[in-house]
């Protein structure tokens, strides 16, 4: 078990409940995320595991359908003009 195995765990729970529960957060959530992501990539790259590869996927998963949903989701702004 690699030592990157609980924060992404932790990463994919607490991402789930607060991109839920906290909309106003979600811009700062994907980019903590995407962060989380590269890093367990880099863990990965360090030494490759089966366990870890099992974590990263469902991630990037979440953080992609995430990241579709908040675009294609998004409220309406108004530009300048």
């Amino acid at each position: 078990m690699s030592a990157l195995s609980l924060p992404l765990l932790f990463a994919m729970l607490g991402g789930g409940w607060a991109y839920l529960y906290r909309p106003e957060r979600r811009h700062a959530l994907l980019f903590t995320l995407i962060l989380f992501q590269l890093l367990g990539a880099w863990g990965y790259r360090q030494q490759p595991s089966p366990e870890l590869l099992l974590l990263l996927c469902p991630l990037a998963l979440i953080v992609f359908a995430m990241l579709l949903h908040l675009l294609l989701h998004a409220p309406q702004t108004k530009h300048l003009r």
